[in-house]
Formats: structure tokens, C-alpha cells, sequence
């Protein structure tokens, strides 16, 4: 994982060069910094200032949820006026240019990790309130995608140094760093180890929020030193079952770490669902919080969504029906107004509920329903609906792609959504589906079972089995013919308020807490 020193000095130096157009010494980029680009460290007065730190936001780089909540969560906060709110993240490859040509150049250091000396530019960005900074560093960032490289332990470890590098160069020390996920956990680990004997860094309260247990950012002890820089006597906390565990790490520095919903918040202190971090979870659960996501509601709004086949409101679902033919018509399914259209967006994995799906959907479509999926995942569920979707072509539609669009219409169109997961820490999908007025049935876990209530807004069952699952899809597709009774279904899901307003403010609280 670790480069040689001749190739970081290539590195740098070729990234130095191509950050800025102008040939200037690092002393006078800063010097410039000082005098030009002040207004961007300027400290807001009577205002707590937060930062989060992350792999991923829109609406810039985005591969999950992740980069929704940090893109929502944060305009939400500096919407209340209370909080002077910045973002950070990577200067990736496929950052688009409509963006990046509007990114201010602040200025560059070099970040000291291990015996590594890299380069480290910074980029700035506003909107709606929030400001938005970019670590450039060609050598890690310069690459396809976000994730899935060997050197992702080097990459981060980087990225989360030069947070910690990057305070003093734009005068913002936060109140509070909101930390998210492995690939930010390092800055916790750092702000409470390396940097803990710095005056300025004394007071800075850390927060870590867990959006899946699963990827807990796992290395070799060996690489402790060399790679991530720390030593001796704070070997302990990074140090689990003979590995490096970063999330543990943060979860043992921070004064608080979350989850994306209540409900995760207390199935992660079970083995079951925990990936072996449950022990630790219970250890520390007196400073564990779960707060539901919440989602965009002006982007999800079926009244404006320009995807549609035609708009419609919780109070008029007629065009809902236009929706629906087109997306029959789209698809190649007989376009049956009364046969209800059952669908799936979402990864085709078994954590997914795709082992219950598979187990009963050729029962399920003896009935009068069609069924529409889109997704990618396991070769083996690929496969496996590609080959229902030529033997029932008047049934089921198989759409194996990534296609926003196409969500978009599935979600207007269908009547009724699936979401069976084995796990799911908070879950988006349920909640746009109710947006467009098409009721979710979902298993009650994580956070689908803090969103989804029975017959309030949409149907649930407990047992993660096949069967269980399919006698509720039944219940609702015989509660679909009752035209009005399931209008008020309807109308209950479409009108229920999954915005960010409410989750900020348990956020502020949280906050709040930890500045006590």
C-alpha cells in the first residue's frame, strides 16, 4: 500500500502543477490565501460551527446514501440560521466538470503521514449555505470511481490527516466533527491521538455515525506504523480480534457515535447484526444515539418531477395512472389498469431479502400482478431474474442497470413496492416510494421499521421468511382492489414527512449535547 518516497515526490510535484495555472511557491499560495480567498475562513459569530467529514456528497460524487445525507442533512442545518456548516471531502476523477470549473482554489501544503510527504490542495464551493471543501491529490484521487482500490486504507488515511492539516490553513476549527463511515474514521482517531496536545484542537467535540456495520475498514496490524501513523501507546484502540479496525477506533475516541435510524442503533449491539463489532457497540452504548435519515423532499416530489410521465399530488392521484401506462408501455408489460404493478429498486443482494424474492416469486406470479426489478448486484440474482423475466414476459420485467431515470418512473408508476431486507441501517427507497404514492411493504428491521408503520403507510411483517412475506403481499394486493380505501393508503404514505427538517433538529440536540 505504501508508495516509494521517489514516486510521492513525482506525484506531488506533478499534482502541485496541475492544481493551479499559476507557477507560484507554496509561500506565496499561501500568502495569497491570507489576503484573497480571507472571506472563506472568516468565523461566524454566535453561530456553532460544524464539519463533516466524508467520502462522498452530492451533489458531487455519489455511490449510496451516504452522499445524500451529508448533501441533505448539512443545507438542512444551515437552513435553521444556527450553525455555520462546512463539508469535506475528496477532489475525485469523476467529480463532473459543470462543477469543478466553479471550484475556488485556495491553496496548497504537503501533509505529513507516516514517512510519506504528499500534497495537499484545497478547493472551496457554497451552496445553499453550506461550503464545501475539496482534498486534491492526484495520486489518490485521480481514478475511476471512489472505493474498491488496494491502497483505500493509504487513500484515507491521507484524506483524514489533512482534515486535521486543513483548520489552521482556513481558520475554522468546528465545534463539532461530524464523522462518517471507515473512510472518515481516522480523522476522529487523529483529532483524539496525534493531535490531542494541540491547544486549538482541545476543544473540538467528534462524532461518528455508522451508516452500515459492514465495512468497518479492517487491516494487518502490521500496517499500523507505516501506514497509518500511529504508535505505541494508541495501538489499543484501533486494535480488534489481532486486526486494525478503524471503526472501532472512532467508536472508542468519539464522544458520540449514531446510526442512520433507532431501531439499528440497538440491533447493532446483537451479534446478528453487528459483524463482530457487537461487543464493542454494547461497551460503549451509553454514548450510542440512532436518528432516522430523512430524504429530499422538493428533489422527490411528485408534483414537480420532471422524470414522470405526467405530475400529479397526494390530493389528485389521477395522473398516477398515466404514470403507470407508461411505464407498461416502456417496459413491454400489458397495460392493465387494475393489475397492480409490484416493484423493486434496489442492489440485487441477499441482504436485500433477494433469497425470500426468489424463493416465492413464481408463486406470487400465478396472481393477477406484475412485477417490475431494477438493479445490479450478484451475478446469480442477475441471472437469475434475466432468465424469469423471458419465461413470464407478461409478467415480470428485469431491468439489470443502474438508471436513475427509470427509478424515477417505476416509483410513480407502480402500485405497490417491495423492500423484504435482512438488514437495512436506515433505508431510502421505502421513502420515496410513499412519496409517489405507492405503498412499501417492508420487513421490519433497521430503519424501515422506523419508517414504515402497518396501515398507516404501508404493510409490514417480522420473520425473515419467504412465506410470511408473500401472505402479506397477498393482504395488500386484495387491499389494492378496494379503489378507496387504498386511496387513503395512498394519500397517508404520500403525506408522510420523511424531510430533513425533523432529523436536523434531533441532530442540533445531539450536538447540543456533546458541547455541554
Amino acid at each position: 500500500m505504501a508508495t516509494k518516497s521517489s514516486d510521492t515526490k513525482k506525484t506531488t510535484s506533478k499534482t502541485a502543477k496541475s492544481a493551479t495555472t499559476k507557477k507560484t511557491s507554496t509561500a506565496k499560495t499561501t500568502k495569497k490565501v491570507t489576503e484573497k480567498n480571507q472571506p472563506v475562513a472568516v468565523k461566524v459569530e454566535g453561530k456553532k460551527k460544524i464539519l463533516f467529514v466524508a467520502s462522498e456528497s452530492t451533489p458531487f460524487i455519489a455511490t449510496g446514501g451516504l452522499a445524500e445525507v451529508i448533501g441533505s442533512l448539512s443545507k438542512a442545518l444551515a437552513a435553521t440560521g444556527n450553525y455555520d456548516v462546512r463539508v469535506i471531502i475528496p477532489l475525485y476523477s469523476d467529480i463532473k466538470r459543470e462543477y469543478r470549473e466553479k471550484f475556488n482554489y485556495i491553496g496548497n501544503f504537503y501533509v505529513h503521514l507516516a514517512w510519506r510527504n504528499q500534497y495537499c490542495g484545497i478547493f472551496s464551493y457554497e451552496q445553499d449555505g453550506v461550503i464545501f471543501y475539496f482534498i486534491d491529490n492526484e495520486f489518490y484521487f485521480k481514478r475511476p470511481g471512489c472505493y474498491g482500490y488496494y491502497d483505500d486504507g493509504e487513500r484515507f488515511a491521507f484524506f483524514s490527516r489533512s482534515v486535521l492539516e486543513v483548520m489552521p490553513f482556513i481558520n475554522f476549527y468546528p465545534d463539532v466533527m461530524h464523522c462518517h463511515d471507515w473512510q472518515a474514521a481516522l480523522a476522529a482517531i487523529y483529532l483524539k491521538t496525534n493531535y490531542c496536545f494541540r491547544p486549538e484542537y482541545q476543544f473540538i467535540r467528534a462524532l461518528f455515525t455508522i451508516h452500515n456495520i459492514e465495512y468497518q475498514g479492517q487491516y494487518s496490524l502490521d500496517l499500523l506504523c507505516d501506514l497509518f501513523d500511529i504508535y505505541g501507546s494508541y495501538q489499543h484502540l484501533v486494535e480488534y480480534n489481532s486486526a486494525i479496525n478503524l471503526m472501532k477506533g472512532a467508536i472508542e475516541c468519539c464522544e458520540r457515535f449514531s446510526t442512520v435510524s433507532p431501531r439499528y442503533a440497538e440491533e447493532i449491539k446483537d451479534a446478528y447484526y453487528a459483524h463482530g463489532l457487537d461487543r464493542i457497540v454494547r461497551n460503549n452504548a451509553f454514548k450510542l444515539r440512532g436518528i432516522l435519515n430523512g430524504i429530499d423532499v422538493d428533489g422527490y416530489n411528485c408534483a414537480t418531477d420532471s422524470h414522470l410521465y405526467a405530475n400529479f399530488t397526494p390530493d389528485d392521484f389521477s395522473n398516477k395512472a398515466l404514470c403507470k401506462k407508461g411505464l407498461q408501455r416502456l417496459l413491454g408489460l400489458p397495460q392493465k389498469p387494475d393489475t397492480p404493478i409490484i416493484s423493486m429498486v434496489s442492489r440485487l443482494v441477499s441482504h436485500k431479502g433477494l433469497d425470500l424474492v426468489t424463493n416465492i416469486i413464481e408463486e406470487l406470479l400465478q396472481d393477477d400482478v406484475q412485477v417490475v426489478i431494477l438493479g445490479t448486484g450478484d451475478a446469480h440474482f442477475e441471472g437469475f431474474f434475466r432468465n424469469l423475466a423471458n419465461r413470464y414476459p407478461e409478467k415480470l420485467s428485469a431491468n439489470i442497470v443502474f438508471n436513475s431515470d427509470l427509478s424515477r418512473k417505476i416509483y410513480s408508476g407502480s402500485d405497490i413496492f417491495l423492500m423484504p431486507s435482512k438488514s437495512e441501517p436506515c433505508g431510502l427507497s421505502q421513502m420515496i416510494a410513499c412519496r409517489y404514492g405507492t405503498v412499501p411493504i417492508v420487513r421490519e428491521t433497521g430503519g424501515l421499521y422506523d419508517s414504515i408503520k402497518p396501515l398507516e403507510n404501508g404493510y409490514t411483517f417480522t420473520n425473515y421468511n419467504a412465506h410470511d412475506m408473500l401472505y402479506v403481499i397477498r393482504e395488500a394486493v386484495s387491499a389494492y382492489k378496494n379503489k378507496e380505501e387504498w386511496a387513503k393508503l395512498m394519500y397517508r404514505a404520500a403525506t408522510t414527512d420523511f424531510s430533513w427538517g425533523h432529523s436536523a433538529k434531533e441532530y442540533e440536540a445531539l450536538y447540543l449535547d456533546m458541547l455541554k
